[in-house]
């Protein structure tokens, strides 16, 4: 006899908060498992670990090695041919940790809180997702979705080998989640801002400091003026612009004249349209020196497009936010400077929400956490935002 929605709705939120102590042991396992981003073997370590899972439930699963390192990167789908999924789950395997911090400091429960590298970002959202899928499997909505799954190994480094990879199987997809971490107070993210760098070179001519500064042109001096010319353009550029030199290398001995000094900058984008505005003004610096003799060469761009929210991004939200309604969880979208996998979905126009992993922070660094009692929560909700979605297809 086909039980009514209701009781589904029970029996699902039922098993999933059931599963908490397995999903605390998946934590353990994937964060003591280091998998920095230079770290191909750990990250091919993780990736078996998701694939054995998601082949119980009936995904067929391939790990493909992308880019000249090989950079392992897991894809999965519930349905073959070529209809869209209805729903693609975007997330990463590696993290910024290196090789031996899972030994020096592994996973370990803070009272409410799980610590360890990785945690949040993004192993316990890669788990989020697996989780979610599980209990869509265990109460039959599988059966009426067509999900795909793209968990990659080089996102801490830019997803250089995986861009063209995510970027095609979101072109083959109706929404998607990604599943970096939730922020404090259950703040999902609509939009980031795109990012990218640039570096700027000079060349002079080197002399003695001494004797003849005269015959030389520093090139330590012009990189100066166009790191004011990066701040004034930072003053001035608009809200949702910033460009900040972060790094300054020049010379060699404190008594020669500097023949080459470099900058590097980074810069972020709130909206496409920022983007050319801000290459115009990097190409332009080798017109505007300062330095006799100094010549410059700019490279870089903005690489990672901005993540913005249009209004079938809006629609996906209301959907989000009466679900959690109507188990009484408050929710909220913001908007953030760092950039996700996320940003190229975006940019394709496909409608993106991010931040679908455990409520955690502190990503990057040693004192990173998920709250244990944001995981239920989160499994459950975005459990009960797939099953409407199937429903919406009858």
């Amino acid at each position: 006899m086909k039980r009514d929605r209701e009781t589904m709705k029970i029996d699902m939120n039922g098993f999933i908060a059931g599963r908490i102590d397995t999903f605390i042991e998946d934590l353990k396992t994937l964060v003591n498992i280091d998998s920095s981003s230079d770290n191909i073997a750990g990250i091919a370590h993780v990736a078996p670990f998701l694939s054995r899972r998601l082949a119980a439930i009936g995904f067929s699963v391939r790990i493909e090695k992308l880019g000249d390192r090989g950079v392992p990167c897991l894809q999965a789908a519930n349905r073959s041919g070529d209809r869209p999924f209805d729903i693609l789950f975007l997330g990463h395997m590696d993290t910024v940790f290196p090789t031996g911090e899972a030994e020096k400091r592994p996973f370990a429960l803070d009272g409410d809180r799980a610590t360890g590298p990785g945690v949040c970002d993004m192993k316990g959202g890669l788990l989020v997702a697996l989780h979610v899928l599980e209990a869509l499997h265990h109460d039959g909505v599988l059966d009426r979705l067509s999900i795909g799954v793209c968990f990659n190994g080089d996102e801490e480094v830019g997803s250089a080998a995986a861009r063209q990879w995510i970027e095609e199987h979101a072109r083959n997809s109706r929404r998607v989640f990604v599943f970096e971490p939730c922020r404090p107070g259950h703040r999902f993210v609509l939009q980031r801002k795109g990012g990218g760098g640039f570096q700027i070179t000079a060349r002079g001519a080197s002399a003695h400091a001494g004797v003849e500064p005269e015959k030389g042109a520093n090139a330590a001096v012009e990189i100066a003026h166009q790191a004011i010319a990066v701040q004034r353009f930072n003053d001035d550029a608009g809200e949702g612009v910033s460009a900040h030199v972060t790094v300054i290398r020049g010379g060699d001995k404190t008594n020669i004249i500097p023949d080459e000094a470099r900058a590097s900058v980074d810069v972020r984008v709130a909206k496409k349209s920022d983007v050319a505005p801000v290459e115009a003004f990097f190409q332009s610096l080798p017109e505007n020196t300062h330095v006799p003799g100094v010549t410059l060469t700019v490279s870089g761009g903005v690489g990672r497009p901005p993540m913005e929210a249009d209004e079938r991004t809006m629609q996906l939200w209301r959907l989000i936010e009466e679900k959690a309604a109507e188990v009484g969880l408050p929710i909220e979208f913001i908007s953030t400077g760092g950039c996700s996998d996320g940003n190229f979905t975006s940019a394709l126009g496909i409608p993106t929400i991010d931040g679908m992993g455990p409520v955690g922070a502190n990503a990057h660094r040693q004192d990173e956490y998920v709250e244990l009692g944001s995981i239920v929560p989160q499994v459950q909700l975005i459990a009960s935002v797939c099953k409407a979605i199937a429903q919406e297809k009858k």
